[in-house]
């Protein structure tokens, strides 16, 4: 199989041969000096998989070369990654609202760009492979083939952003799947939380921060506390998510169940029960099911992992807050079967450990410990 062609767009000729350097052996490589130039090479076959275009070029600048890609039906499909030195919040605000795949900030580092593209091209195939399938009327729309490539490409994308969360996917996965397994025992609920429906919704946790694909890198990676304007950033990526799932959900003739459960759980497992939550403000029941048990899966992981800004918390500890967010953060029910299952939590974060040498073990050890039913204080 031939390397994927990537384009380079750059007026700078030293900027050309870092990028050629860095891509050679990984792909094939054709470079671009203007807008121009690089318009035309994208219109003739074979098309590029992937185009890298510099943000400040003389007469056609990154942006207008964008938007005639965008236009056009022979090349709106291709991937478009932006690359400068001076990019500012708004500036990345508007290459992603024209459509750019992402944004990367220089001096760019080889193995986020080998990443960054590999991930780009990965969906991007799969998106062209899941058009073909829903367009060949020989071989109709199979919801679990759809549903395995989209959730392995995006969740994948989202990996690639977002590179601190470890096994945090497979850890937040496995609690949503048990507290819905531990809720169809309640009447009411039994319904809506069938074997299919359980299995659905979980499949589709691994995409709950999808949208921070569309947050900018000195924000999403930032090693300290988020300023004002920062966390309302940040907070977009709910939005972000949900608004890709839209445009996939728009591309198919055939409705795919696990797409609304995952929009659901994109957007609103920030949502807290009393209505204090974002983007919506929802409250109590207008909160979907599969957000809600989301935002307890999500917390309490979050709470006993370790990040670049805190140290892990004992999940005794993370337990004690949990519960004393019942009712105002939680859904009551969703915290009663949490509390019921609890031991089964510590286990699935001891078998989904994230690798940190001693600190991890010592982790470990206090799990073990707070499977058995403790008097912990509420910390608020």
């Amino acid at each position: 199989m031939k390397p994927p062609l990537i384009l380079v767009v750059d007026d700078q000729p030293q900027n050309l041969t870092l990028l050629c350097e860095l891509l050679h052996g990984h792909f094939s490589v054709r470079t671009a000096t203007s807008g121009r130039l690089a318009l035309e090479i994208a219109g003739q076959a074979p098309r590029p998989d992937l185009i890298l275009v510099d943000v400040m070029m003389p007469g056609m600048d990154g942006f207008q070369v964008l938007e005639r890609l965008k236009s056009s039906a022979a090349t709106q499909g291709i991937p478009v990654i932006f690359t400068s030195a001076l990019v500012s919040l708004d500036d990345e605000a508007r290459a992603l609202s024209l459509g750019a795949a992402d944004v990367l900030t220089k001096p760019l580092r080889a193995p986020t760009l080998l990443s960054r593209i590999r991930t780009h091209i990965e969906l991007s195939r799969a998106r062209a492979r899941l058009e073909e399938i829903d367009a060949t009327d020989a071989h109709p729309l199979d919801d679990r083939h759809l549903r395995n490539i989209t959730l392995l490409s995006l969740a994948r994308l989202a990996e690639a952003r977002d590179h601190e969360t470890g096994n945090h996917l497979h850890r937040t996965q496995a609690y949503v799947r048990r507290l819905g397994q531990e809720l169809r025992h309640l009447a009411h609920l039994a319904p809506v939380l069938d074997e299919r429906s359980i299995d659905l919704i979980a499949r589709s946790a691994p995409l709950h921060d999808i949208g921070k694909v569309g947050i900018p890198d000195h924000v999403l990676h930032k090693p300290g506390p988020l300023t004002g304007h920062e966390q309302q950033v940040m907070r977009t990526h709910t939005r972000l998510g949900a608004e890709a799932i839209e445009r996939a959900e728009a591309d198919l003739t055939h409705p795919a169940q696990f797409l609304v459960f995952a929009k659901q759980i994109i957007a609103h497992h920030h949502e807290r029960w009393d209505g204090s939550g974002y983007p919506d403000g929802l409250a109590g029941e207008q909160i979907p099911l599969p957000a809600r048990l989301m935002a307890l899966a999500d917390v309490f992981d979050a709470l006993i992992s370790a990040r670049v800004y805190k140290p892990a918390m004992p999940p005794e500890q993370a337990r004690s807050i949990i519960v004393a967010g019942r009712g105002t953060q939680f859904d009551p029910e969703v915290v009663d079967a949490f509390e019921a299952c609890f031991g089964e939590f510590c286990d699935i974060a001891r078998r989904h450990a994230d690798q940190a040498g001693a600190p991890q073990a010592t982790r470990l050890a206090m799990m073990a410990s707070a499977a058995r039913p403790t008097t912990a204080t509420p910390v608020a």
